[in-house]
């Protein structure tokens, strides 16, 4: 029998990974266990990540047009066999905002992508822009799965796919990362809720959500947690970060989990790493 190989992958919006390494993200890196790291909102340049991150790690890395936003990175133990950033119609300026590589795990090649979605907001071109980049990802998730079946897309998606993934809901239906028109893309991607808020079993691009998948029919876990009032403390929260991985390669998924922190003050960051273990 062949032997097996474990895949850890992270995902993290850093929210500036300068500040969350003043924060103690570096303790999280050194004892986690990964073998390869989505980065979001890295807010720096290729040798702040280098320097941070230490030699030991290869970085790839998309800074976002505007300096010092968005920016998307993957870190890993070995390097890529070939990364792409192309996305998009060739007007539409994703830079920042989507990494894909491919990686050889002894011999089996997996394809990472590491993703910043728009936040949005209603009524402004910065939704309009959300849009498109969600209209990207439907064209790009097919041809995707069909370079290699074994990938997966993950990072902070700024939509709450449904009831289940907000804790107040209903006061946010008319707030972008919650709006029905958001939600659909994502019906399209794993499949619709009903009125009462249970999945209708319908597949839309056959996608798995991870999340979803591990921890079943309950409320969250959530990712992200606003700096407003007892937010956290309450975990009053939204699940807005996400690993979603194609069926092959969701069936090689053997343990999920957010890695919340033990208190507020011990936060790096306004949104919890999510960490997936494969077998491969």
């Amino acid at each position: 029998m062949a032997k097996s190989t474990r895949l850890r992958i992270a995902s993290v919006n850093v929210n500036g990974i300068r500040a969350a390494y003043r924060k103690g993200m570096a303790d999280w890196v050194n004892s986690r266990g990964a073998d390869i790291i989505a980065i979001q909102e890295v807010r720096a340049t290729v040798d702040d990540l280098s320097g941070l991150l230490g030699p030991e790690w290869n970085i790839l890395h998309d800074e976002a047009t505007a300096k010092g936003r968005a920016g998307v990175a993957l870190a890993s133990r070995n390097k890529a066999e070939i990364h792409r950033v192309t996305f998009g119609d060739d007007d539409f300026d994703s830079a920042g905002r989507w990494l894909e590589a491919d990686y050889d795990v002894d011999g089996t090649i997996v394809t990472v992508v590491s993703t910043y979605v728009h936040s949005g907001e209603v009524d402004t071109p910065k939704q309009v822009e959300k849009y498109k980049f969600l209209d990207a990802l439907l064209k790009r998730l097919p041809e995707l799965r069909e370079h290699n079946k074994l990938s997966v897309f993950m990072g902070d998606l700024n939509v709450g796919h449904r009831t289940l993934d907000i804790k107040n809901w209903r006061g946010n239906v008319k707030r972008a990362g919650f709006l029905p028109e958001e939600r659909t893309y994502f019906d399209k991607i794993f499949g619709a809720e009903d009125e009462e808020g249970y999945n209708t079993g319908k597949a839309g691009l056959g996608w798995i959500d991870l999340g979803r998948k591990f921890a079943g029919e309950v409320e969250g876990p959530y990712t992200w947690w606003s700096n407003r009032g007892q937010a956290f403390d309450n975990d009053t929260g939204w699940r807005i970060d996400y690993q979603v991985a194609t069926p092959e390669l969701a069936a090689k998924a053997t343990a999920y989990a957010v890695d919340r922190y033990p208190s507020y003050d011990a936060r790096w960051s306004d949104h919890a790493p999510i960490v997936v273990d494969y077998q491969l």
